[in-house]
């Protein structure tokens, strides 16, 4: 378990951040509620175990109150059902935009390419104009899509879950968008990745 004091000092996303300053990691990690189970748990240690597990990244895109678009890469983003159409992603409760995206009407998630990556190092950032010279197209209720994505989720608000030092997102997918032929950016170990191809096996479902 990372404590409300870790979600403070760490980076928001733990999204090309496994060895970004993290306050408390570097100070030996010592809660105010120490993990009776694990004392010494050390949330470095758990970001870099978190990361062994392959994902896509994502860039979460809305419209805040003022009108201005918002952006944020997520890796946190996974499917959980086909009927109703509904995905979720978190973010962090000491995020400064927490309050926009939460209350926003819709969202969009980005999936992004093997090509992006600089964009996802700028919206994994917390500084500068992170939609300066970035392509997009108005989507639902004018929340800005990132052209060039694999894919593209244009969800509004369904649900909202307390996940410890996040806030769980779940959306309502109302229209979505792929293309097939643009390959999606990997992160693993830390790393960005690119998939490779390889002999195709047929996989047997047991289930």
């Amino acid at each position: 378990m990372i404590h409300a004091n870790a979600a403070a000092n760490c980076p928001e996303t733990p999204t090309a951040a496994a060895d970004l300053p993290c306050a408390t990691c570097d100070a030996g990690n010592a809660p105010k509620q120490p993990n009776p189970r694990n004392p010494d748990m050390n949330c470095r240690d758990f970001r870099r175990a978190l990361g062994s597990f392959a994902t896509g990244i994502t860039v979460i895109t809305a419209k805040g109150r003022d009108g201005e678009p918002l952006g944020m890469t997520i890796s946190s983003f996974n499917s959980v059902s086909l009927d109703p159409p509904l995905i979720l992603w978190s973010l962090s409760l000491a995020s400064p935009s927490l309050e926009a995206f939460r209350s926003a009407s819709h969202y969009a998630v980005n999936v992004l390419s093997a090509e992006q990556e600089m964009l996802s190092n700028r919206f994994a950032s917390r500084s500068g104009n992170r939609f300066a010279d970035v392509a997009t197209r108005p989507g639902l209720a004018d929340v800005p899509l990132i052209e060039g994505c694999c894919a593209w989720f244009e969800c509004t608000q369904h649900a909202h879950y307390a996940g410890g030092d996040h806030l769980i997102f779940v959306g309502y997918v109302e229209q979505f968008e792929q293309d097939a032929n643009v390959a999606p950016l990997i992160f693993h170990g830390g790393n960005y990745r690119r998939l490779k191809k390889t002999e195709t096996h047929q996989v047997h479902r047991t289930d």
